[in-house]
């Protein structure tokens, strides 16, 4: 039996997003029976070849297999935001100073902190120079001591930006680009969240999806993890 203009439009919209309910109502089906209808167009037979037919076509044309697209997925929602952004915890100047005094970075350093304190001081008035008794080599991306007297251990916080031309193959799918903005720096993330939903449509595992032909197992996801 031919399919109807309506319920072709349906296969169309229905492989935008593989959502039944909005196939349906950007279809031209009432919102109100739109999840119903959804459905029901998913058990019937000759949409189901249609859908099918349509899948395997979009796919032999860009030579994408169901498995490429599925471990592209799986690839985005494994992987580890930290490689790309994180949050981390830093020693303060005395952590790893002797006996927790300040501690430089270098002799250039602490030579400008001297400079501009005599600059600093009114004339006649003894400066009052910074002691270089903590040494030097304070290196900021150490974690902190957890005895330092100054920080109690906490350091203090620290937002690090991986460069992303170093990230792990998962991790560069995880990444979509950055930009300076009037407050800094703003990463941005590929949607896990869409990635794992985008993964159980594909695996039927909503009521409201169809089991198509070729359809990945649980277990082949288990394989390619």
């Amino acid at each position: 039996m031919a399919l109807t203009a309506k319920q072709k439009l349906f296969v169309t919209e229905y492989l935008v997003d593989l959502n039944a309910t909005q196939a349906a109502i950007r279809a031209g089906y009432s919102a109100k029976t739109a999840r119903s209808v959804g459905q029901e167009n998913l058990t019937k037979p000759d949409i189901k070849i249609a859908i099918q037919e349509a899948m395997d076509k979009r796919a032999a044309k860009v030579e994408v297999t169901a498995e490429m697209v599925l471990q592209h997925w799986l690839d985005l929602a494994t992987a580890d935001p930290n490689e790309v952004i994180h949050h981390r915890r830093v020693c303060c100047r005395h952590c790893f100073g002797h006996d927790h005094e300040y501690q430089w970075i270098d002799n250039e350093e602490y030579e400008r902190a001297v400079n501009a304190a005599k600059l600093s001081t009114k004339k006649g008035k003894t400066p009052v120079l910074p002691s270089d008794s903590g040494g030097y080599g304070f290196d900021p991306t150490i974690r902190p001591h957890p005895k330092c007297p100054e920080c109690h251990g906490e350091g203090h916080g620290q937002l690090h930006a991986a460069d992303t031309r170093d990230l792990s193959p998962k991790a560069k799918k995880l990444y979509a680009g950055a930009k300076y903005t009037a407050n800094g720096l703003e990463v941005k993330l590929n949607d896990q969240e869409q990635a794992w939903d985008r993964i159980a449509r594909h695996l039927g595992m909503y009521k409201d999806e169809l089991r198509l032909k070729g359809e990945l197992t649980i277990k082949k996801l288990e394989d390619l993890m």
